[in-house]
């Protein structure tokens, strides 16, 4: 007699044009939301998920990026951290980088930016999972499956969380939307370029490489 094959959700199949999967996980103990070193066990036991923790306890997961999205997130990436390098004050993590903001919720942009007298407060092991803090900069960039109000909702709470400017770069309609705290959203429409401003000093993000 067969048994039933094990659950494992390294097999779960989400189509590239699909939108994103939300499930929450409940607990025989008592009724409550996944914590934050529950999350980052989950995703350490499925590796293949690109997942991220609403703070109401909603486990969200993305379908994986075509070939055309993740060469425009590879070249915001490179700008940045080139700039990163030389500007010396900060890190720059990619879209495997998670963060727990204060608000419970634990979200990977796709670039983002932290400095380092941040970091430098935090105890070596806690570098190796996903970092307790809100980037101090953080870019999300719209793929074909993206909802822009949903993402536009994940800009605002990285803001209310502590970020200090943050770009949400709609390629569909080649928008750029700068967030910042205590002020209304700017919209750039088809911008050749993007300014740091002074949370990053004297970079300049060239659109035309991430519009190509």
């Amino acid at each position: 007699m067969q048994t039933a094959p094990e659950n494992n959700y390294n097999q779960i199949f989400v189509p590239s044009r699909a939108g994103v999967i939300h499930f929450k996980i409940e607990f025989e103990d008592e009724p409550r939301k996944m914590t934050s070193d529950e999350f980052w066990e989950f995703c350490s036991k499925n590796p293949k998920l690109n997942a991220e923790l609403t703070k109401e306890g909603e486990i969200i997961i993305m379908p994986p990026t075509g070939w055309e999205t993740s060469d425009r997130n590879s070249e915001l990436n490179l700008q940045l951290r080139l700039w990163a390098k030389k500007e010396k004050s900060g890190k720059v993590a990619d879209s495997n980088g998670g963060f727990i903001l204060p608000n419970g919720a634990t979200r990977s942009p796709d670039s983002s930016w932290v400095l380092k007298s941040r970091l430098e407060t935090l105890p070596k092991e806690t570098l190796q999972k996903f970092l307790p803090l809100c980037p101090d900069f953080v870019v999300e960039r719209t793929s074909p499956s993206d909802s822009l109000s949903e993402t536009q909702k994940k800009m605002l709470e990285y803001i209310e969380n502590g970020a200090q400017l943050g770009w949400l770069i709609h390629s569909k309609t080649k928008q750029v939307f700068i967030y910042r705290p205590n002020a209304e959203v700017e919209t750039l429409e088809n911008p050749q370029t993007v300014s740091g401003e002074n949370v990053l000093k004297d970079f300049e993000l060239d659109m035309n490489e991430i519009w190509s």
